[in-house]
């Protein structure tokens, strides 16, 4: 019976340095998670028979991470689990080495295709759909007409009426303004153009009035020669008066009524400007717009104004008519300099594939050479409560199985999945100190197990030797 149980010993202590052994063998392979051997005793009622392997556990601790500067080297900083398809089966990995295929599949060393999220109509991430294979297009960017414009500026409350500089715009329309800011925009083509937008300081003229001796709102009229001001009876326009309310006899004067000028005094509306819209030099009055403010500076009128041009402006027929909201909010009126603080636009003209990026969220990024980016799906991770109960089945997977229970698959950064990182993977978790340490343990063990037998066999041959 003691041959059995050092038997026994043996085959644990083998199939523990073979664990042992695998770990060893794993320590540099990204994504591997070491195991371990467990034990149990064997009894038939109250005599020992020796040991026995129960179980061999995964250890699904994470790894470090390590930094390779390789874009498509992706990492899961937390719980959860890549998601690929191969061959018809879904497989689960911790090892995100990618690479991209001339069709724009997202693949592993082994071919195992990345799944995630895809698309709806509208070009965004469907979150909460089936996972599929991933792909990303190489085709180009098409042009994206200019829809909005957003400006910041600040108007010169100090700017006087009339104090402006001036312009003539292609179609021959002379333009005053105090102040003027360019942006460019995109046609439906994705062609870029110039769009001007001219301020000035807004007033008018308005006659000049006086109350004098009962007569309300007296014109004022002026000799041009010597600067004498008279005023006319709005009731009886016959009759001057002076400043004092005296009625002027015109024999008595050096000057005649048919000498006189109206007076009128230029009277600015200091809290408004008007706006001229102008693209590629030429103006079109329906864009004009005023913008208003308040007694402190900050914008009064509303801040979003409609621009539109067609086809009789430098567009002509090949593109679509260009419109777009130009929006001021933000803008004020202080006695500084006028300046533009700042500018936006979501036009852009065509562009080509020129790279991918991973966001932390696992959305998937095509940049292209047009400076724009959207997304082509993003990576779904997969979570099970009992990740050792999974099937290991080499190449860095596992299979789900009873024991691991049903997957929950998610986005990263939600719940309790990790984070997705880029340009870094997994290292594997094999701790190799406490592996070397635990396989000379193990050899020990096996040793005193080689021992047992050898001690037996002594005293088995002294046995036969008795006679």
């Amino acid at each position: 019976m003691s041959f059995s149980q050092a038997l026994s010993g043996l085959n644990a202590a083998s199939a523990s340095l073979g664990a042992l052994g695998n770990n060893i063998a794993n320590s540099q392979t990204v994504g591997f998670k070491g195991s371990s051997t467990q034990f149990a005793d064997i009894y038939a009622g109250s005599v020992g028979l020796g040991t026995r392997v129960s179980a061999t556990v995964q250890n699904f601790n994470e790894g470090n991470l390590e930094s390779t500067n390789r874009n498509l080297d992706l990492a899961v900083s937390g719980e959860g689990f890549l998601r690929y398809e191969q061959g018809g089966e879904v497989v689960y990995s911790r090892n995100g080495q990618l690479n991209l295929t001339p069709d724009g599949t997202l693949v592993n060393a082994q071919g195992a295709q990345l799944m995630g999220y895809g698309l709806n109509a509208a070009g965004e991430v469907q979150v909460g759909g089936q996972p599929q294979v991933l792909n990303v297009p190489a085709d180009e960017m098409p042009a994206g007409a200019t829809q909005n414009v957003g400006t910041t500026i600040n108007l010169d409350s100090r700017e006087l009426l009339g104090d402006t500089s001036s312009t003539t715009t292609s179609n021959g329309v002379d333009i005053d303004y105090h102040y003027s800011n360019n942006f460019t925009v995109y046609d439906s083509l994705g062609n870029p153009r110039n769009v001007t937008v001219y301020y000035e300081k807004a007033g008018g003229e308005q006659q000049v009035t006086q109350d004098i001796d009962g007569i309300d709102d007296a014109l004022a009229f002026v000799d041009p020669d010597s600067g004498t001001v008279v005023y006319q009876d709005p009731n009886n326009t016959d009759n001057y008066y002076d400043a004092d309310g005296n009625l002027i006899d015109f024999d008595d004067e050096s000057f005649a009524v048919g000498d006189l000028e109206q007076q009128t005094e230029v009277v600015g509306i200091p809290n408004t400007w008007n706006a001229k819209v102008v693209m590629d030099g030429y103006y079109d009055d329906e864009n004009d717009f005023d913008v208003s403010f308040n007694n402190n500076g900050t914008l009064d009128s509303e801040p979003q104004q409609a621009i539109n041009f067609g086809p009789d402006s430098p567009l002509g027929d090949d593109p679509e008519p260009l419109n777009f909201d130009l929006n001021l909010a933000g803008s004020t009126q202080f006695g500084n300099d006028s300046t533009t603080s700042a500018l936006t636009q979501d036009g852009y003209t065509s562009g080509a594939l020129v790279g991918i990026t991973f966001e932390d969220d696992g959305t998937i990024m095509m940049n292209y050479a047009n400076e724009q980016s959207r997304p082509a799906g993003q990576v779904a991770l997969a979570y099970f409560r009992n990740p050792e109960g999974l099937q290991p089945n080499g190449d860095n997977g596992w299979t789900a199985t009873n024991a691991s229970g049903q997957e929950l698959v998610g986005a990263p950064g939600t719940g309790m999945f990790g984070s997705i990182e880029s340009g870094v993977v997994e290292m594997s978790n094999v701790d190799m100190a406490k592996q070397l340490v635990d396989m000379i343990v193990s050899q020990r063990a096996y040793q005193a197990n080689s021992q047992t037998i050898k001690t037996q066999d002594e005293i088995l041959q002294t046995a036969i030797n008795l006679r």
